[in-house]
């Protein structure tokens, strides 16, 4: 019994240093990869801008608080579905983006404009959500910041000045993500496999689907027009940023339900996601798809 124990609070260890690495090095990759003119330049359309924003930070996180008044859950659960419901920018946004046929452009300057907002966002926000949880707003704002957006900011430097060097980083730190994520989840599904049974057949999941389809639908009706933009604000908004949750849970909270929402959520997401975007980039395929996707293209909202 004691072996286990030990076995499971090494395991433990190994899935909170994966998870640091698995946020450090997407960030890294992510600024590697991007230009600061290649962020900005989709996002001079100031009307798409302001709906991302309102769908990530206003309606989002009225949607969780509507599924928790639906579907109630322990304080735990409840706190890891806050979480996601408040970290919007994932950073697979852009792949989701490429299987959808979504404007890819406009995913990654969404993608970083919804993860910088998050780091402001998160630490105000959270607080005044979660009554009667002891949170300190800097020391989520700190791991935001130490974790992200200072990693971005370095990489985007170093992009700027040494291309080259990036180039030869950035396989590195795409293999070095992938391979973190893989161990996250693999550590933590071993560490919390009771948890994460307990849910099973429970309201938990069935919160993390309608949350997901939701906020799904809701980015779809406020991307404008243009369908491959629409794509792109419809997955960034269910495409919560498991990045920046996994940070906030590991760093600021032991209850361990708040690690079992966050991948049962993101587990579901992933699903759902790839299945939603798989299907709608066969659909731009299709016979005359593309011919509408320009004519929508060109009649969407001026700048």
């Amino acid at each position: 019994m004691v072996e286990t124990v030990s076995f499971l609070n090494f395991l433990e260890t190994i899935g909170v240093l994966a998870t640091l690495i698995f946020v450090l090095t997407s960030m890294l990759g992510m600024g590697f990869s991007l230009t600061v003119q290649q962020i900005l330049v989709p996002l001079r359309n100031r009307n798409l801008v302001i709906f991302s924003l309102a769908a990530n930070f206003v309606l989002v996180p009225l949607l969780a608080l509507v599924i928790l008044l639906i579907f109630p859950l322990s304080d735990g659960l409840s706190i890891g579905l806050f979480l996601l419901g408040t970290s919007a920018g994932a950073p697979f946004l852009p792949k989701l983006a490429q299987v959808a046929k979504g404007d890819t452009a406009f995913a990654v300057g969404l993608m970083v404009l919804l993860m910088v907002v998050t780091i402001i966002y998160v630490p105000i926000v959270l607080p005044l959500l979660l009554s009667g949880v002891t949170i300190n707003p800097w020391d989520i704002a700190k791991s935001l910041i130490l974790l992200m957006l200072l990693p971005l900011a370095i990489a985007l430097f170093i992009r700027a000045r040494y291309e080259e060097v990036t180039d030869g980083l950035l396989p590195i730190m795409t293999q070095a993500t992938n391979l973190s994520l893989l161990v996250l989840f693999v550590a933590f599904f071993v560490v919390y496999f009771s948890d994460l049974i307990g849910v099973i057949g429970s309201t938990a999941i069935m919160a993390a689907v309608v949350f997901v389809l939701v906020s799904f639908i809701t980015g779809y009706f406020l991307g404008g027009p243009s369908r491959p933009i629409r794509r792109v604000l419809a997955l960034g908004t269910a495409q919560r940023n498991l990045s920046a949750a996994l940070a906030i849970a590991t760093l600021n909270f032991t209850d361990p339900d708040v690690m079992v929402m966050i991948l049962v959520v993101a587990l579901a997401g992933l699903i759902l996601l790839m299945f939603i975007g798989g299907e709608m980039g066969k659909k731009a395929k299709m016979p005359g798809g593309e011919i509408r996707e320009q004519e929508n293209l060109s009649s969407a909202p001026g700048k």
